[in-house]
């Protein structure tokens, strides 16, 4: 098994909105083992084009872990308030 990530790329639309889901978060990750790695703001895009201002990366055990999480009905209640709160763009990648 290779750990796997997901990676989020973010612009907030909804401030408010979006404290509210990021709230919520943990508690759908526990079950899959996952875990917050990194959430930041850009600092500088070195090369290329990117338009989105935050980042979020979370570390699971692999990439069926990323896919359960993902189908889980805790999340899949949470993607309405992540789409009126910001645009997002997730990636899964597998390590190794």
């Amino acid at each position: 098994m290779h750990k796997a990530y997901v990676i989020g790329h973010i612009t907030v639309r909804d401030a408010d909105k979006w404290s509210l889901y990021r709230s919520r978060v943990p508690a759908t990750l526990a079950p899959w083992g996952a875990e917050l790695i990194f959430r930041g703001r850009r600092a500088a895009v070195l090369a290329g084009e990117h338009a989105h201002s935050d980042v979020v990366v979370i570390g699971f055990p692999d990439t069926a872990a990323i896919a359960d999480w993902y189908a889980s009905e805790a999340y899949r209640a949470l993607i309405p308030l992540r789409e009126e709160a910001a645009e997002v763009l997730l990636l899964s990648f597998s390590a190794g």
